[in-house]
């Protein structure tokens, strides 16, 4: 496993070993048919830890992406941040952020005179907004394939 470590990021490349061990895994819990795996780390025989469901579904999406041979980045991002940030996170201008801030669309608070996010509410609304853009594109996809099917 080759890992650049950069500031707050770790970008590991799997080699393909290791996407093969991945998808040994899959495989495992596919045959199993295991909805919700659990995930045990042993130190010794008698020294074990089962992951929280959480930490459990976090590593298996990881192995789901080693599976299939992706590169993946791993960061971290404050639990409060700024507006320029926030404005980078949903891929916006900071003044766009502010009138969503306005409109009370995104919760926001002050810290002094300062306007600070939470991660998690910037996450949740960019999730929304990529939920709303899918579920757009669904349809225009339906009235496409419906409007072919009459020419």
């Amino acid at each position: 496993m080759a890992t650049l470590q950069r500031d707050d990021r770790a970008t590991v490349a799997v080699s393909p070993r290791e996407t093969e061990q991945a998808r040994t895994v899959l495989a495992f819990i596919s045959e199993h048919q295991s909805k919700h795996p659990t995930v045990t780390v042993a130190a010794g025989p008698q020294q074990q830890l089962t992951l929280p469901p959480e930490l459990a579904a976090l590593v298996l999406e990881l192995v789901g992406l080693m599976g299939k041979g992706r590169t993946v980045t791993i960061g971290s991002i404050p639990a409060e941040v700024t507006t320029t940030v926030a404005a980078g996170m949903l891929r916006i201008s900071r003044p766009s952020l502010m009138k969503l801030v306005r409109e009370q669309r995104l919760p926001s608070h002050k810290v002094g005179s300062h306007t600070r996010l939470y991660s998690k509410d910037v996450l949740a609304y960019r999730r929304a907004q990529l939920e709303q853009q899918s579920k757009a594109f669904d349809e225009l996809r339906a009235l496409e394939e419906e409007w072919g099917a009459l020419g």
